[in-house]
C-alpha cells in the first residue's frame, strides 16, 4: 500500500533557505510579517515564547521542536515578554550566528531556527492536507536532523544541496509523523491515524487512477457509506471525493512537469477516460490546460 505522509512531503519538494544559529537574551522581541513560507525552530537550552498571529502563545522549552508549514506572521520573545514598544535590538556575531537582544545580558535560550520553501505548484493544496502547527517535545532524532541541516548549511561539501533537500525531506516526515495520533486540527495525519480511514486513504494514493466511489471507499475501511462520509469529511476537513479529485491533480501536475508521459497517458494514469475529459478538470483545477501547465515548467 502507498504511504499518504511520504507522498505528500515529496510532491511538496522541500527546498532549503536559512539555517541560522539563535541566541536571546534581555528582553528581546521578533517580529516577521508576509513570510507566507515554512518555518521551524528547534530550542537547544532555555526558552522563550512563539505567537503565531491569531493563536495563543506556544511555550517552547529545551527539546522542543516546532513547525509552522505556512507562517505569515508572528512573534518571538523570551518567557518574559518585553512591552510591545520595545525596540528589536539583534546582530550577527558571525556567519549565521544569531544575537537577539542586549549583547552583555545572559543569554536565555539558544536555537536553531530554520526556513525553507516548497516548489511544488500544488503547494495550498498539499499544505492544506498538513496541520497548522506541529509542536513535538523530547524527540531527539528531531533535533539531531535539524543539527544536522545546521551543519551542512555551513559547509561547503560537495552534493551539499542534494544532501540538504534529503534532510528537509526527513524532518518534514519526522515531525509529521511525532504527531500523528495528536493533530487536533482536520487533514490528512488525522485520516491516517484513524485505522479505518487509513484504509481508503492509502488506496486513494495508492492507485489515484482507480474508478474511486465513496461507496467503494466506505466498505474498503468497513464503514456504512453515511458514517464513512461524515467521518472522512470531519477528520480529513474535505469530502472523499473531493480529496479524491485533489490528489489526482497533484500526481498529474508531478507527471508534467518531470513529462514523463503524454497527455493521454497521464490522463489514464490518474483515473480519466479521455485526455479532454482530464484537460478540462485539470484546467479547472489549475487555471491552465495541461499543455500549457508543463510548458510553464519550462
Amino acid at each position: 500500500m502507498s504511504d499518504p505522509l511520504a507522498d505528500v512531503v515529496s510532491l511538496l519538494q522541500p527546498v532549503p533557505s536559512i539555517s541560522k544559529r539563535v541566541t536571546g537574551g534581555g528582553g528581546w522581541r521578533v517580529e516577521r510579517t508576509e513570510m507566507g513560507t515554512p518555518f521551524y525552530c528547534a530550542i537547544v537550552s532555555g526558552g522563550c515564547l512563539l505567537t503565531p498571529s491569531g493563536r495563543d502563545p506556544i511555550r517552547l522549552e529545551a527539546g522542543d521542536f516546532v513547525l509552522v508549514p505556512e507562517i505569515f506572521d508572528f512573534v518571538m520573545t523570551g518567557l518574559v515578554p518585553p512591552g510591545p514598544q520595545a525596540t528589536p535590538l539583534w546582530q550577527e556575531i558571525s556567519p549565521g550566528v544569531i544575537r537577539q537582544g542586549d549583547p552583555e545580558a545572559p543569554t536565555d535560550v539558544i536555537m536553531l531556527v530554520g526556513h525553507c520553501s516548497f516548489a511544488s505548484r500544488d503547494r495550498p493544496l498539499l499544505v492544506s492536507l498538513l496541520p497548522d502547527i506541529v509542536h513535538v517535545r523530547g524527540q531527539d532524532r528531531l533535533m539531531q536532523l535539524v543539527q544536522m541541516i545546521d551543519d551542512e548549511t555551513r559547509g561547503a561539501r560537495v552534493a551539499r544541496d542534494m544532501v540538504l533537500g534529503r534532510l528537509l525531506e526527513l524532518l518534514l516526515i519526522e515531525a509529521l509523523r511525532a504527531t500523528a495520533d495528536t493533530i487536533v486540527s482536520p487533514g490528512m495525519l488525522r485520516g491516517l491515524a484513524d485505522p479505518q480511514l487509513s484504509v481508503a486513504l492509502r488506496e486513494i494514493h495508492a492507485d489515484p487512477g482507480r474508478p474511486h466511489s465513496v461507496a467503494a471507499l466506505a466498505k474498503s475501511a468497513a464503514m456504512s457509506r453515511s458514517t464513512f462520509y461524515e467521518r472522512f469529511h470531519r477528520e480529513i476537513g474535505a469530502a472523499p471525493m473531493e480529496y479524491v479529485t485533489n490528489w489526482r491533480m497533484a500526481v498529474a501536475g508531478e507527471m508534467l512537469m518531470k513529462r514523463t508521459a503524454p497527455i493521454a497517458e497521464i490522463a489514464r494514469e490518474v483515473g480519466y477516460g479521455s485526455a479532454s475529459a482530464f484537460s478540462v478538470a485539470f484546467a479547472r483545477h489549475t487555471g491552465r490546460p495541461p499543455g500549457a501547465f508543463a510548458d510553464a515548467q519550462g
